[in-house]
C-alpha cells in the first residue's frame, strides 16, 4: 500500500496525524510505504523571530481566540503523547524546511527529518525559517550540517517542493494532513489510528476485489 501525505511542518494537526499514522501502520498487517509531500498553510514571508501567538492573533481575530485554538489542539495532541509548546513557538515560512525534507529523502531520511523539524518547532521553540537552524537540525539526526547549509544556499529542492504544491492545488487540497492511498483513495484530517486501520483494511479489500476481476 502506497500512502502519499501532504502536510506542513508547522501544522499541529499534521504532527498529530503523522503520529496516528505511525500507530496505524504498526497495527496494520499489510506492507505500507509512506511519502510525505510539501504543503504550505501560509506561503507569506514571515518576519524573523515573530512569536507564533502574535502572528496568529493578527489572523484569527485576537489573542484570546488564538489561545483557545492552540489550547484545543494541544489538549488533543497530549492524548497521543505529543507536547506542543506554543508559548515558545516561532512563526516561520516553511518553504526551506520542505526543501530540506526533500534533501533528506534522497538519503533515506525523510521521515526522520520531518520528525526532527516538528520537534524543533513544536517543543524546542526553534525558528525553522532560519537556514542556520535548519542545517543544525539536519546535523542533529546525523546528516551533514555543512552539506545541508550548501543545499539551502542553492536552489536545490525548489522544483520538488513546487511540484508537490502544484499537485496539491490540482487535487483541490485546502487543508492538511491529506492522505492519498494507492493513488485513488483520499483520507483527510488527523484521523484516529483505529479509523486509519479500518480504512486501510477496506482499501486492501477493494483492491483485492478489483484485482480478481
Amino acid at each position: 500500500m502506497d500512502i502519499q501525505v501532504w502536510s506542513d511542518v508547522v501544522c499541529p494537526w499534521c504532527y498529530l496525524g503523522k503520529r496516528r499514522l505511525e500507530s496505524a501502520i504498526a497495527q496494520y498487517e499489510g506492507d505500507v510505504t509512506v511519502t510525505f509531500r510539501a504543503f504550505q498553510l501560509d506561503p507569506s514571508p514571515v518576519p524573523p523571530g515573530l512569536p507564533l501567538k502574535d502572528g496568529m492573533a493578527a489572523k484569527v481575530g485576537g489573542r484570546e481566540r488564538a489561545d483557545e485554538m492552540l489550547a484545543h489542539v494541544s489538549s488533543i495532541a497530549a492524548g497521543d503523547g505529543l507536547r506542543l509548546d506554543f508559548d515558545r513557538a516561532v512563526a516561520a515560512n516553511t518553504f526551506d524546511s520542505h526543501r530540506l525534507i526533500a534533501w533528506a529523502a534522497g538519503q533515506g531520511r525523510q521521515a526522520d527529518m520531518l520528525e526532527a523539524l516538528q520537534q524543533a518547532y513544536f517543543t524546542e521553540g526553534l525558528d525553522i525559517g532560519s537556514r542556520a537552524v535548519l542545517a543544525s537540525v539536519a546535523g542533529s539526526i546525523g546528516l551533514s550540517e555543512a552539506a545541508a547549509t550548501d543545499h539551502l544556499a542553492s536552489e536545490a529542492g525548489t522544483a520538488a517542493v513546487r511540484t508537490d504544491l502544484a499537485e496539491a492545488r490540482e487535487l483541490g487540497i485546502s487543508s492538511v494532513p491529506f492522505f492519498v492511498v494507492d493513488g485513488k483513495y483520499a483520507v483527510q484530517g488527523a484521523q484516529e489510528a483505529s479509523t486509519l486501520v479500518s480504512a486501510f483494511e477496506e482499501i486492501a479489500r477493494r483492491e483485492a476485489v478489483d484485482a480478481g476481476r
